[in-house]
């Protein structure tokens, strides 16, 4: 028979006490959005979530923030320049409030496609402008997403059948001055509205008409306020994941790698389902009850390129626009 001596039964019971080891708790990451939680955008984000949960044994956990909840779109680029939100995703022109230049990337028909535009990535030009936001508002593009084509829609007393038509008419259009010069190209009145108010500004007639790509005209159910879809596909936008550069270098490493990674999986997957979208939805837009318009391309195409490009020049850089369109 084994005896236990007393010290031995009381080490034994301070074991039994002791509490066990704390797992250190998920580092958070909050990543918010304008779009609401149903378009591949967001869906992208939820898919980044996952992987890096996963890759990273949940020491990063990425909170999803979607439909304006942090505010509007500058809102949160501002906390993202502030480091109070690790990440956003946002257009280039919007982003060129904080870095001009940068709204050459979604100039009007600079683009002949989604490859096309996906090239830019890997020029000087947008690793300059890259560097600059780093070194002016301490945040960095992590790479370029697509996120389609963009297309006028209009209430049922302004159907746009030509460039004609566009004469007054109430555009609403993000907070960008390249997209007010392109409305005002075509002769009408660019209005700006922010995004999460824009259901309700064409419900009351404040506005005629918007633009945007046709997964974003779905996801927000603008089809249920406007009634004709007009196919203009006057810019092909990028959007970038935007993240907080002291955030981002103070990832350890294997961290950061695991982040890239799963943005760039996740942006893949984003990219060619907004592409199956757009193959689809033109019928599903008409099904809803929208009158489809296809329209000379040409002539909307022709004021914009007569007057835009040589209006932001010095901004861009002279033959900068030129220089992407020959990419």
């Amino acid at each position: 028979m084994t005896r236990m001596t007393r010290r031995a039964v009381l080490g034994a019971s301070a074991a039994l006490a002791a509490p066990l080891p704390l797992r250190a708790q998920p580092r958070a990451i909050r990543w918010g959005e304008l779009l609401p939680a149903n378009h591949p955008q967001v869906q992208m984000v939820e898919r980044i979530a996952r992987e890096v949960r996963e890759k990273t044994a949940g020491r990063l956990e990425i909170q999803s923030f979607p439909g304006g909840q942090l505010g509007s779109g500058r809102d949160m680029m501002e906390a993202v320049s502030t480091g109070a939100l690790q990440f956003t995703t946002d257009g280039a022109g919007a982003l060129a409030a904080f870095l001009p230049p940068l709204s050459v990337i979604e100039a009007p028909y600079l683009w002949r496609d989604a490859a096309h535009m996906a090239k830019v990535a890997a020029t000087p030009i947008f690793a300059r402008l890259n560097e600059q936001l780093v070194a002016r508002r301490g945040m960095r593009m992590i790479g370029i997403t697509y996120y389609g084509k963009r297309h006028l829609t209009s209430s049922a007393a302004k159907p746009v059948r030509a460039v004609g038509d566009m004469a007054g008419f109430r555009l609403r259009v993000p907070p960008v001055d390249v997209f007010r010069a392109m409305v005002e190209a075509w002769g009408g009145r660019p209005t700006p509205i922010a995004f999460p108010e824009l259901y309700l500004a064409l419900a009351q007639g404040a506005v005629d008409g918007q633009e945007n790509p046709l997964p974003t005209i779905h996801s927000a159910k603008l089809f249920e306020v406007q009634k004709h879809l007009v196919l203009t596909g006057h810019i092909i936008t990028p959007r970038m994941p935007i993240v907080n550069e002291a955030f981002w270098r103070s990832l350890a490493s294997p961290d950061r790698d695991a982040l890239e990674a799963a943005i760039a999986s996740a942006a893949q997957w984003q990219d060619a389902e907004l592409a199956r979208q757009e193959g689809e939805l033109v019928a599903t837009l008409k099904a809803a009850g929208m009158e489809v318009i296809e329209v000379d391309v040409a002539s909307f195409r022709a004021p914009v390129l007569a007057k835009v490009p040589a209006q932001f020049a010095d901004r861009w850089g002279q033959g900068t626009f030129d220089t992407l369109a020959a990419l």
